[in-house]
C-alpha cells in the first residue's frame, strides 16, 4: 500500500509545485509586464481545481505517510529524531502555506489590480518557494530525514 500512496504523493507533488512554478516564472512576469491582474485571475481560474485537488491529496497521502513513518503522531511536534524533524518540518511548510494562501485569498485577491499586483507578486513567490521546500524536505526522507 505504500509505494501506492506515495506514488500517489509525489504526482499531487508535481502538479501542486509544477503548477507555482509554471504561475511564477511564466504567468507572473507576463502579468506584472502588463499591469494585468486578469493574467493572474485567468490562470488562477483554470488551475485551482487541479492544484487545490493535488494539494488536498498531498496532505492526505502526507499525514498517512507520517503516520507510517512516525506512529507517534506526538513526535511530530517534539521531534527527536531525524525522520520525526522532516515531518516536523513538513508539517511547518503546510502551516505557513496554508497562512500565506488564506491571506492572498481573504485580503489580495478580492482587491487585485495593478496597484496590489506586486504585493500578489510577494504571495505567489512564496507559496512557490513553500513548494519547492516541500519538495526538497520530501527528498530528505529517503535519505533518513533531516539532520542527525
Amino acid at each position: 500500500m505504500y509505494p501506492f500512496v506515495f506514488a500517489l504523493h509525489v504526482l499531487a507533488a508535481t502538479i501542486w509545485t509544477g503548477g507555482h512554478l509554471v504561475l511564477a516564472l511564466a504567468v507572473l512576469p507576463r502579468a506584472l509586464r502588463t499591469r494585468s491582474p486578469q493574467t493572474l485571475l485567468q490562470f488562477e481560474q483554470t488551475y485551482e481545481h487541479v492544484g487545490m485537488a493535488a494539494l488536498a491529496i498531498q496532505v492526505a497521502t502526507g499525514l498517512w505517510m507520517a503516520l507510517q513513518l512516525v506512529p507517534d503522531w506526538g513526535q511530530w511536534f517534539s521531534p527527536d529524531t531525524s525522520m520525526e524533524r522532516a515531518v516536523s518540518l513538513k508539517l511547518a511548510l503546510l502551516a505557513a502555506t496554508a497562512l500565506v494562501a488564506a491571506h492572498a485569498r481573504a485580503r489580495v485577491i478580492p482587491k487585485l489590480s495593478a496597484q496590489t499586483l506586486p504585493l500578489m507578486a510577494w504571495h505567489v513567490g512564496a507559496v512557490t518557494l513553500l513548494g519547492v521546500g516541500f519538495v526538497l524536505t520530501g527528498v530528505a526522507f529517503r535519505y533518513g530525514g533531516i539532520g542527525g
